[in-house]
């Protein structure tokens, strides 16, 4: 374009830019940008998971050496801590308030310290999944990676821990008259299917508490709540036989009451199927899909904006 000048000349005009009129979206997308940050997609997410595998196993790890570091008896107390629970709660429940009604001393013992081992798992996953982003926003902020990665990983942790404490529960049941058998094969299927579910709820929990960081503290309140609600002290089907019956299937088909009773199926031999309630592997399944699943998808939701603000 041109236009002549007042001597006769003829002055030409720049051309407009080729970016001219682009709003900053497009003009970002024109030259292959993107969010800093942004939510990759739902398939995109698993690959970089997979890809930081080493990270996630390594990093579980380090907090699970790191966990008892300053205490002189270190990792025992893995194994004291749930240990000192269980010789806490049978003073109480089976010998003051007798809740070990309908079970033989050689069961109800080792009924009590598999209900509080296995609780113990689910327990600390969720504390630790509240915590997985809020308690580590200097990670968050000055690395780029998956951060499902954290709540993950401290699931993991806290399934290393079990695994250490099984020693001493196969110790107990053994001591008590349960000797192994073809049912301590369960016992790998049942941590499966809750590692599954554990692993979801702490993804849950970690996103609500990345938001909400006082969530931390009133969690403990619900955690107990849960643990008397689900029978790590007493049969619920022994306990409430005389309560309507809508009550015990409620509590007894709650996922922490669901896994535990499977692996005192699996580990005890004066407790047998009748305590359990009917389809109960198929309800563990379930449970452990829906959140495993439910939990990834929840968490990954709100990817872009943990570490924000």
């Amino acid at each position: 374009m041109s236009e002549t000048t007042h001597d006769a000349t003829v002055a030409v005009n720049p051309p407009a830019a080729p970016d001219e009129g682009l709003t900053a979206t497009e003009l970002a997308a024109k030259h292959g940008l993107s969010v800093s940050g942004a939510r990759p997609s739902l398939i995109e997410y698993v690959r970089q998971l997979w890809d930081r595998r080493h990270f996630i196993l390594a990093f579980s790890r380090a907090k699970l050496t790191a966990q008892y570091s300053q205490a002189k008896l270190g990792q025992l107390w893995q194994v004291a801590t749930p240990l000192l629970n269980a010789a806490v709660y049978f003073f109480i429940f089976g010998l003051l308030l007798e809740a070990d009604r309908g079970m033989s001393r050689e069961v109800y013992i080792p009924f009590l310290v598999t209900g509080v081992f296995v609780f113990t798992f689910t327990q600390s996953s969720v504390m630790a999944g509240v915590r997985a982003i809020s308690g580590n926003l200097g990670l968050v902020r000055a690395l780029h990676f998956p951060r499902a990665s954290l709540p993950i990983s401290f699931a993991l942790q806290q399934l290393q821990q079990l695994l250490f404490s099984m020693v001493v529960l196969f110790a107990v049941a053994v001591g008590f008259g349960s000797y192994p058998d073809l049912s301590w094969v369960l016992i790998v299927p049942v941590l499966v299917l809750q590692f599954c579910f554990n692993t979801g709820l702490a993804m849950i929990m970690a996103r609500a508490g990345a938001k909400t960081p006082d969530l931390a503290q009133l969690m403990p309140f619900v955690m107990r709540t849960w643990m008397y609600a689900s029978g790590v002290m007493f049969s619920i089907p022994i306990f409430l036989r005389d309560k309507p019956d809508w009550i015990a299937n409620l509590l007894q088909w709650n996922p922490a009451a669901i896994y535990m009773d499977l692996m005192r199926f699996a580990l005890i031999d004066g407790y047998g199927s009748e305590n359990l309630p009917d389809h109960v592997w198929a309800v563990a399944g379930g449970w452990a899909a829906l959140f495993a699943l439910g939990g990834f998808v929840y968490f990954w939701k709100a990817e872009e904006r943990y570490g924000r603000g």
